[in-house]
């Protein structure tokens, strides 16, 4: 008898939460056969990656997964055999009563936030509480061997490769999409929070001697690129041009289509979590806005992860990719760090590639996690 999952998410961060459980929800669908339930407390997010989610509905299927609200009134159901809270989310007080009225306790985790620091690694797994004899196992994703993997989908790389070798695929897809960047142009993806230091940023690249596509999905960087622009509203379709800057709004896509649109660019600035593994996996170059946290305790992790994620490169190559990213996360002027980059672009290029494939060579998420109830049932 397969073993059924549940999958509690608490939407914060307007699409990372969501984007992380529903594609690990449906991993272990399709690649595990698991039997999987995603409560979602806010199905509008949801549906903002995922069209077919009618936001009506407290209980639908969507691609072979049992999609549910998660309602501020609970309704009491049995507790699964594995149980997941997401982001360190707060079960229902009742479903924990389930949980522990079960004959056979649950395995219970909190799949904890990405983090790069070395402690992740030490509590990777370890015992947290427990709830009337139900105990909770912290499970932490990650880069550094010893911890979780992060959400890699079977054959991603290679259809990744395939994709990015095949120029005329990538131009039907940004077709499809209205996108026809001019031919020498760069391709720029942009998808932030409110960022101050996005005026620099786009002011370097208007005057740059080469021309810069750059696609913004819609969200919570369109107010700052309105303000540069001074044009208000810009919604999805809209193409403005600034010197040598063509700036164009795009509507949210689907997950696999974000990732191809990820594959097609030579840049990817990206936010959060979901998007942020997202883009390392398509192998470029890439900007993380890493989520704000009280007393910039998000600095420290960010700060881990340039450690080790730079930690190949030549000293200047190093110095000018950690520059650009705490600028960005300091929301400093962007115009010199970003000249600064392009003077390395082929050894950081090439460097984007090689982490991705180094990453690749670790067990994924979904599979860590199966692996993880296996052993201890």
């Amino acid at each position: 008898m397969k073993a059924r999952w549940d999958i509690f998410c608490s939407v914060v961060d307007n699409y990372g939460d969501i984007g992380v459980t529903w594609r690990l929800a449906r991993q272990l669908v399709a690649e595990h056969a698991c039997d999987v339930c995603l409560w979602v407390d806010d199905l509008r997010a949801f549906e903002r990656i995922c069209s077919e989610i009618d936001v009506r509905q407290a209980l639908q299927w969507q691609e072979g997964v049992e999609v549910r609200h998660w309602p501020t009134e609970w309704v009491k159901v049995p507790a699964a055999d594995v149980v997941i809270a997401a982001f360190a989310c707060q079960l229902p007080p009742d479903y924990m009563e389930a949980m522990a009225e079960r004959e056979r306790a649950p395995l219970w985790m909190n799949l904890d936030y990405l983090s790069a620091e070395e402690w992740v690694v030490g509590c990777h797994r370890l015992p947290s509480v427990k709830f009337k004899g139900v105990q909770k196992y912290f499970f932490f994703p990650g880069f550094r061997a010893g911890t979780g993997g992060l959400l890699r989908e079977a054959g991603l790389l290679e259809r990744r490769k395939a994709f990015q070798q095949d120029a005329g695929a990538q131009r039907d897809f940004l077709q499809a999409l209205g996108i026809v960047p001019a031919a020498d142009a760069r391709l720029i993806s942009l998808f932030a929070y409110e960022n101050a230091g996005l005026a620099s940023w786009l002011d370097v690249l208007s005057t740059d001697g080469r021309a810069t596509h750059l696609l913004v999905p819609e969200g919570r960087i369109l107010g700052d690129v309105q303000r540069w622009l001074g044009v208000d509203p810009l919604v999805a379709g809209d193409i403005q041009q600034r010197g040598s800057l063509t700036v164009q709004v795009i509507a949210f896509v689907r997950q696999e289509q974000y990732d191809h649109l990820l594959w097609c660019c030579d840049f990817n600035a990206v936010r959060g979590e979901d998007s942020f593994v997202r883009a390392q996996w398509a192998g470029r170059p890439l900007l993380w806005h890493i989520y704000r946290q009280d007393e910039d305790i998000h600095l420290d992790k960010l700060d881990a992860f340039l450690a080790l994620y730079t930690a190949n490169l030549s000293p200047a190559a190093r110095a000018a990719v950690i520059g650009l990213w705490q600028a960005w996360n300091t929301e400093a002027d962007m115009a010199q760090p970003w000249k600064m980059l392009l003077e390395h672009w082929p050894e950081v290029n090439l460097h984007a590639e090689t982490w991705c494939l180094e990453q690749g060579l670790q067990a994924d998420l979904a599979t860590a996690l199966v692996q993880f109830y296996e052993s201890w049932i």
